[in-house]
């Protein structure tokens, strides 16, 4: 039966003797294939290098577009004030 005090104690005792049997190295090659395999935090991670992105492009449209305008502006200012 799965989810027993036994059945729990055996998985226990397992574990404990493959962790004494993998040693030091064994663990750390055991942790890397965990962490290798583990894809929980990817979306997180893909979710700000996307916003990175467009935070960039839209800080760069802005400045382009405000010289922009502000060049448009100053011309029209000269041709409005000079007679």
């Amino acid at each position: 039966m799965v989810g027993t005090p036994r059945a729990v104690k055996t998985n226990q005792q397992e574990r404990g003797a493959r962790d004494r049997a993998l040693g030091r190295k064994g663990k750390m090659k055991e942790l890397l294939r965990k962490m290798w395999s583990d894809d929980e935090g990817q979306d997180i991670a893909e979710y700000a290098l996307m916003l990175a992105v467009i935070l960039v492009v839209v800080i760069g449209a802005v400045r382009l577009i405000g010289t922009n305008a502000s060049n448009i502006f100053n011309a029209a200012s000269d041709q409005l004030t000079t007679p």
